[in-house]
């Protein structure tokens, strides 16, 4: 049994439900299965008396493909409302982050956004309504002079075409910033664009230095991770962006 903050336990079958009657009940929480066919009771189950006599605090759903224009949305509503009118709960809850954007059917009582509490815009409507929150950093370990021709990391898969600079800062895969954003991920130091070039390493990443730029070795820069464009520039979701964060960044809150 899932317990939340408020040490409520979540039930998510008939066999939780059974156990928790025999220990001798109180108030809970009940996930009810509408489609994502992951946790909760059916809701066949339920119209079977499964929650019968429950002091039930919510009844919540989740719904499967709210970050998408699917049929199955309104599905899933349509069964939650079912339950809604044979289950007695305190409050109901079904909308997730993307789920809110769908309108106030999908609010019932209770909203359980996840991705946009930390920035992440799970459908178009949100975009303009979301600030971004975490904005990785890291520190530039050396600033090297390049020939034209000379490669930059492994495998060699970028080459200077030009002389230029390259900023190697500490930062790479371990840290969750993956190989996906090799050649396509970028930083920004004074207001100035440096685009990642070369593949991502564990512990490194080369930055193209512009023209102009005055950044030095002991410098720190901000690596651009508005998750929407992030997510597009690596091919990994949103949400992988901010749970891949590892423990080696220090975290500074604003």
């Amino acid at each position: 049994m899932a317990r939340d903050i408020n040490a409520r336990p979540v039930l998510n079958s008939t066999q939780q439900v059974k156990l928790w009657r025999e220990s001798g009940g109180g108030q809970c929480d009940v996930m009810i299965d509408t489609g994502m066919n992951r946790l909760g009771l059916s809701p066949e189950e339920v119209s079977a008396g499964a929650l019968d006599g429950l002091s039930i605090h919510t009844a919540m759903s989740h719904l499967a493909s709210a970050d998408e224009g699917s049929a199955q949305n309104a599905v899933q509503l349509r069964l939650f409302t079912d339950v809604k009118s044979r289950v007695m709960a305190q409050r109901y809850s079904l909308a997730n982050s993307a789920g809110i954007c769908l309108g106030r059917d999908y609010c019932f009582d209770l909203t359980r956004p996840g991705l946009s509490l930390y920035g992440g815009v799970p459908r178009v409507e949100a975009e303009g309504h979301i600030r971004q929150v975490v904005t990785p950093e890291a520190e530039v370990l050396q600033v090297r002079d390049l020939r034209a021709g000379d490669h930059v990391g492994y495998n060699a898969t970028w080459a200077a075409t030009t002389p230029c600079r390259i900023a190697t800062i500490n930062l790479g895969y371990a840290d969750g910033y993956l190989r996906g954003f090799s050649d396509k991920g970028s930083a920004h130091f004074a207001e100035q664009r440096l685009p990642v070039v070369g593949r991502v390493s564990m512990d490194i990443v080369t930055l193209l230095i512009p023209d102009g730029c005055k950044v030095q070795a002991g410098d720190w820069v901000s690596i651009d991770y508005h998750l929407p464009s992030a997510s597009v520039q690596s091919g990994l979701s949103q949400y992988e962006l901010l749970t891949g964060l590892g423990q080696r960044y220090e975290r500074v809150w604003e």
